[in-house]
């Protein structure tokens, strides 16, 4: 690995999240009540599989960046591939005053809301542990959200933008998307994300932004075979 966003999910569990890493030999994943996504190296040996199946359960999870092909037997599913942008810094951005800090309290609500609106997403228990989730309220319902997800080395990946239909067209993304950025860079970091290459509007709101593409990644998730042989002694 020659940059932290080469291999994010890497990169942040062996730094500024690697108190919350899951680690079998070379293998790091999150828990799987907080972030389905798993580090697998590149390339990877069969005791590396090994330990993969043993620190996993049926899905091994995805895989941002470093994508490697499994051993007979196994499968990847939701193959993709999607672009990796990063913050130019020519962007103006603050704390916005309607944004509320989201907390374990605003929970259920997040997860009906992003279930809603993010085509049947889930958001796990203790995704909020991440980092800065911010919301904005209208009639005290959630009606826009965002936030934070992977920290690698000296960069924080913008997550869950998400905004209720009804309110689309008001600028409530923008704006939260500003304030994570204004967030992220006073703690001396720089903003990243992922985005889908064919989603269109996602994108442009991130060029409006001052992000700029740094590189192409893939993305795939990885299935443990159901019958496996033994695991690599721990």
């Amino acid at each position: 690995m020659t940059h932290p966003l080469d291999d994010p999910v890497r990169s942040a569990l062996s730094g500024p999240h690697a108190h919350l890493a899951q680690r079998r030999g070379r293998i790091l994943r999150y828990p799987p009540d907080m972030l389905r996504f798993i580090a697998i190296p590149d390339p990877p040996g069969p005791a590396d599989w090994a330990d993969v199946a043993a620190l996993t359960a049926g899905d091994a999870g995805p895989g941002a960046g470093v994508v490697v092909a499994p051993p007979e037997g196994w499968a990847l599913t939701n193959i993709g591939l999607g672009l990796q942008l990063v913050d130019s810094g020519e962007m103006a951005v603050c704390p916005d005053a309607e944004a509320v800090r989201l907390g374990p309290a605003d929970l259920p609500e997040i997860t009906a809301f992003v279930a809603r609106h993010r085509h049947g997403r889930r958001f796990l228990p203790r995704t909020l542990e991440l980092g800065v989730y911010l919301g904005i309220r209208r009639g005290g319902a959630l009606v826009a959200m965002a936030g934070e997800r992977l920290r690698p080395v000296g960069w924080s990946e913008l997550s869950a933008v998400c905004t209720d239909p009804a309110h689309r067209r008001q600028g409530l993304a923008l704006r939260l998307t500003r304030a994570v950025i204004a967030a992220v860079r006073e703690r001396g970091d720089t903003a990243f994300l992922h985005v889908h290459d064919d989603n269109v509007a996602a994108i442009a709101l991130y060029a409006r932004l001052g992000f700029r593409l740094r590189r192409e990644i893939s993305m795939a998730t990885v299935h443990v075979p159901a019958q496996r042989g033994p695991a690599r002694p721990g």
